[in-house]
């Protein structure tokens, strides 16, 4: 609790300090506090340029953050977010303490010199790293480690978004990707002690101001549940075009790294002389858009805008979040729709606002599936509940639409295209790649679903599984019977409780034959009993069995 409670605050720190460079940076180079909120106007550092300064600042910066980073901390490029879930998930929460210092930079570098990227990313990274050197500095055990790692990507999160408990998903949902009253409990802390600090800089003010919404007819829940599957399909696309764009940099590229984000900068300035909106993370922008001060036309080219220069961005080897892109793309879709429904339906859609609000959690959800985080952060900028039912319902189905339609999100993909997998083992871990069907165990006796409970009971006390596979009379797999279940039933009123085991069966986490082992444990965990039925990958039938032991043998056989 008191190490959580001080990485915390480093990060409560560390946000009022990233903040400020972004904002000296963008000063600096635009002669603007934010240069999205009044795109097209000349440089007053530099008047004799007119707006055409922007095809200079985005090189300026790039040939200072690009040899900073490409010297010191390579991983400081790009999203952070991605790595920060890397080091949490296989490398014991280790990152280096250098990467604090050089994110805070480079990030800040690229916002202030036009990168059209977010803060959070960078934020999450810097956090976290003040966790992990925390953690190695007190010799603190691994999995204390990764909490304060989590801590950290909290308490960033909450210092400079002023969203407490949106900090604390974030951490839990996509960080530790785990739910645990001792997470919940530190990543509190963290997140309070980083929301005074950061309130205390910043002022208790949401970072966006969006007007006053709420649902005026039933029917609007339909026009949201609609909104939220067409934004799961943006955010896939904001996805996939993203690590288009940085495979075609890496593609043209020939130059040393250190140089890339300098002449891409180039391309960068043109993007940004053509549609100025799209300079830094473009808040005021966003928040026009909510109230409804663009045409469709144009709410349209600043989202396809967006894209390309987000994508663009971090291409080139800038530093900087993806989740402000996506809530600024969410925000001008939900608004292109709510206008169009309002042209249709005068009487029936409502206000305008609202479909933006929902668009961008349903964005949001659609690229990095953090259903929790969405609707939480959105909750928290309006402190409406009324938009709640209609944001949950939205976020919900743009989630499962993205899941049906994609494995990876918008930070896991960047993992997989390195050949990394979060859930399969870490490099040289003594689980590796074997496959369940190799260390399995002979299946036991399967009950008949018309198994009488007293008889089942006899049959697990005997079997020392403490749970067996369920079969019907034709042979098909039903499940499986937990000796906790029969005993459950057993203990309850005998006109409740079932007579067979048929009832009580239910199928665990499907774990085949051709799956890695690594990969089966996650099931093993979480299964009720002392181990999981494997099924054939073709048939679909238990062929075997994976126990704790099963899989501890075959750490003893590569050792």
């Amino acid at each position: 609790m008191a190490l959580a409670t001080v990485v915390g605050a480093g990060a409560g720190v560390g946000s009022v300090v990233f903040r400020w460079c972004i904002k000296t940076f963008t000063r600096l180079l635009s002669g603007h506090n934010d240069y999205s909120a009044s795109p097209g106007t000349s440089n007053p550092h530099v008047p004799w340029l007119g707006p055409y300064f922007v095809l200079l600042v985005p090189v300026i910066g790039g040939l200072l953050y690009g040899p900073l980073v490409n010297r010191f901390a390579k991983e400081a490029r790009g999203h952070g977010v991605p790595e920060v879930m890397l080091a949490v998930a296989q490398r014991g929460g280790k990152i280096s303490p250098k990467v604090a210092v050089v994110k805070t930079l480079a990030s800040a570098l690229t916002i202030g010199s036009g990168g059209s990227v977010g803060r959070e990313g960078p934020i999450v990274q810097i956090g976290s790293a003040l966790g992990s050197t925390l953690g190695r500095v007190t010799k603190a055990a691994e999995g204390r480690t990764k909490l304060l790692v989590a801590c950290g990507a909290a308490g960033g999160i909450a210092a400079t978004f002023n969203a407490p408990l949106a900090g604390v998903f974030f951490a839990m949902e996509l960080i530790l990707g785990t739910f645990s009253a001792e997470a919940f409990g530190a990543t509190v802390l963290a997140s309070v002690t980083a929301s005074v600090i950061g309130r205390a800089s910043f002022g208790d003010v949401a970072f966006l101001s969006l007007p006053a919404f709420h649902v005026d007819h039933l029917a609007q829940y339909g026009f949201f549940a609609l909104l939220g599957i067409v934004a799961a399909l943006v955010g896939l696309g904001f996805t996939r075009f993203l690590y288009l764009i940085e495979d075609a940099c890496d593609w043209l590229w020939r130059g040393p790294e250190w140089l890339r984000p300098a002449v891409g900068g180039g391309l960068l300035g043109l993007v940004l002389l053509a549609l100025p909106q799209m300079y830094g993370v473009g808040y005021p922008v966003l928040e026009k858009a909510t109230e409804g001060g663009y045409a469709v036309g144009f709410l349209l080219l600043l989202l396809a805008g967006k894209m390309l220069a987000t994508s663009l961005t971090i291409g080139i080897g800038g530093s900087g979040g993806v989740f402000a892109p996506s809530l600024f793309i969410g925000a001008m879709l939900g608004s292109a729709y709510g206008i169009g429904l309002h042209h249709l339906l005068p009487g029936t859609a409502g206000a305008v606002g609202a479909y933006a609000l929902i668009g961008m959690g349903a964005t949001f959800a659609g690229a990095a599936r953090a259903p929790i985080t969405a609707v939480v952060i959105l909750f928290e900028l309006t402190g409406e509940y009324s938009i709640i039912l209609p944001m949950m319902l939205a976020i919900v189905l743009a989630t499962a639409t993205s899941r049906l339609l994609s494995r990876d999100t918008i930070y896991t993909l960047k993992l997989r295209r390195r050949g990394i997998d979060l859930e399969g083992p870490a490099p040289g871990a003594a689980i590796g790649t074997q496959h369940v069907g190799a260390v399995m165990e002979p299946l036991p006796s399967p009950l008949p679903a018309t198994t009488a409970l007293a008889d089942a009971a006899g049959l697990l006390s005997l079997s020392g599984h403490g749970a067996l596979p369920v079969v019907a009379d034709t042979g098909e797999y039903v499940g499986v019977v937990t000796a906790q279940a029969v005993a459950e039933a057993l203990a309850e009123q005998p006109d409740a409780a079932p007579r067979t085991v048929e009832r009580l069966a239910a199928p665990p986490t499907t774990v085949t034959t051709e799956q890695p082992l690594a990969q089966a444990l996650h099931a093993l965990l979480s299964a009720a009993g002392t181990g999981v039925p494997v099924l054939d990958s073709e048939r679909g039938k238990p062929v075997g069995w994976l126990s704790h032991q099963s899989a501890l043998r075959a750490v003893h056989a590569t050792t």
